[in-house]
């Protein structure tokens, strides 16, 4: 019994550590998501490079941005590539330079 108390209490303590990556993005070991964002390899990519802080900010901000800069249809499959490829450029999974946003806060206005 004692044993199986001691497993217990490992996979207790083995489940309350974070899982961390070296983030693509900022070059550091940070916190890694929890899961892929989506299926795929891209997903899987991401899960593997990229850091919860470096995806929040593609998700809650950047993505809005490039969506509205170049005015993207995501029912366009070419529009959708071009999100993807701005994607993988912000968050240091492509080399390249990524899109200049003309007014930072046009992204969050909606204007």
């Amino acid at each position: 019994m004692h044993g199986l108390s001691n497993q217990s209490e490992f996979r207790e303590e083995k489940s309350d550590m974070k899982r961390t990556v070296l983030c693509a993005k900022f070059q550091a070991e940070k916190q890694g998501l929890d899961n892929p964002p989506f299926k795929g390899p891209i997903g899987q990519l991401i899960y593997d490079r990229v850091s919860q802080e470096a995806w929040a900010q593609w998700r809650d901000d950047m993505q809005i941005k490039v969506l509205n800069e170049y005015r993207l249809n995501m029912g366009d499959p070419n529009d959708y590539a071009v999100l993807v490829k701005q994607m993988c450029l912000f968050l240091g999974l492509e080399e390249g330079q990524g899109v200049s946003v003309g007014d930072e806060e046009k992204g969050r206005s909606g204007q």
